[in-house]
């Protein structure tokens, strides 16, 4: 084989050589992207996924609230009011009681129309949201509840805004049903990076081996994760549990 001969093999050797590795890494690309689009849309239907189910949580737990509220605080209420009238045919100056114990009835009516509306609920930010809970907590006589709001309250998009509330419910849920707590303190804490969220109870606490909040927990750190949130549980035995969570808004 001559000089010449060798030199037409390597001029058409080369373009061949570089068109396969062209094509090779066009197909490595195009498989890459091709499992990149398949995992975005796996995350997004498991968002879509969770979002639903949090959303379903949060109308269920309304519809609770609403029952516990109507049985026994309004209806209560209702009750005395009328017992009340039924003792002032004899007695005309219990007329001012039953006239406040029905006022009291209707302040408490107006703060139920507030859970009542669904399009009231998603046009609520997570601040308002979080302040209808502990204001609920403290009018029922649940538990002694306090809400700080540090820094200026930065928007947060809605979606995100109903998994926040919906991992925070389930916090409140477990410390009012099992906590045996007397106290619950909430604070959000705002600045320009982040949000961070802190809820402490004083109640009884619980070790990690005791699986106490269950599938609840496990729910809790799924959703965090979903909106790039760090959450984390801490519980002391006969001291109590604190839920710390950061949001990072971009």
């Amino acid at each position: 084989m001559d000089e010449k001969e060798v030199i037409i093999i390597v001029a058409i050797a080369i373009p061949v050589t570089l068109v396969i590795i062209v094509i090779v890494l066009f197909s490595v690309f195009a498989r890459r992207k091709n499992r990149l689009l398949r995992e975005q849309e796996e995350a997004k239907k498991v968002f879509d996924r969770e979002l639903a189910e949090s959303q379903i949580e949060i109308r269920e737990q309304t519809l609770r609230n609403i029952s516990w509220e109507l049985h026994d605080n309004i209806g209560q209420l209702m009750t005395l009011a009328k017992i009340q009238a039924q003792m002032s045919l004899e007695k005309p100056e219990m007329m001012i009681e039953v006239s406040e114990t029905i006022g009291t009835g209707i302040d408490e009516l107006r703060a139920l129309s507030k859970l009542i509306n669904p399009e009231a609920l998603k046009s609520l930010s997570l601040k308002q949201a979080v302040s209808l809970e502990i204001e609920r907590f403290n009018r029922l006589k649940f538990i002694a509840a306090q809400l700080t709001v540090n820094g200026n309250v930065f928007p947060i998009e809605s979606n995100t805004q109903i998994i926040l509330f919906r991992i925070l419910q389930e916090f409140f849920s477990n410390t009012i049903k099992h906590s045996k707590a007397s106290s619950l303190k909430v604070v959000l804490d705002y600045t320009d990076e982040k949000l961070t969220i802190t809820a402490a109870d004083n109640g009884i606490g619980f070790e990690k081996d005791d699986n106490f909040m269950g599938i609840g927990l496990k729910n809790m750190i799924t959703r965090a994760k979903l909106i790039n949130s760090f959450l984390k549980i801490d519980s002391v035995k006969g001291e109590g549990t604190t839920l710390h969570l950061t949001y990072k808004f971009a």
